[in-house]
């Protein structure tokens, strides 16, 4: 399983981006997505953008990142998917008998 991380453009080049992470700030290849404006967020993996993201999907990934850590250190993390405690499950539409 891949896990990919958003991550913030800071200055971008052609082919690879300064991006940024909780302060931290790494060289993201931009081979996949092109060239990117800086504060543009973007989904990584091993050093590459695989897509672009708006800013509330890059939050919503982020908060599960943080949330399945807190989950691990038995720490309080439901806040952090408040998208998904609020709602009922839903069947694929290829499942439902309606």
């Amino acid at each position: 399983m891949c896990i990919g991380i958003p991550m913030r453009v800071v200055t971008g080049g052609e082919f690879v981006a300064q991006c940024e992470r909780h302060g931290t700030i790494s060289p993201i290849s931009l081979m996949l997505v092109g060239p990117q404006e800086p504060g543009t967020y973007l989904l990584t993996h091993l050093g590459t953008a695989m897509r672009v993201l708006d800013a509330e999907e890059a939050q919503a990934i982020d908060n599960a990142l943080t949330g399945l850590a807190e989950a691990v250190e038995g720490r309080d993390f439901e806040m952090l998917f408040a998208d998904l405690v609020s709602r009922e499950p839903e069947l694929p539409a290829h499942l439902r008998t309606e």
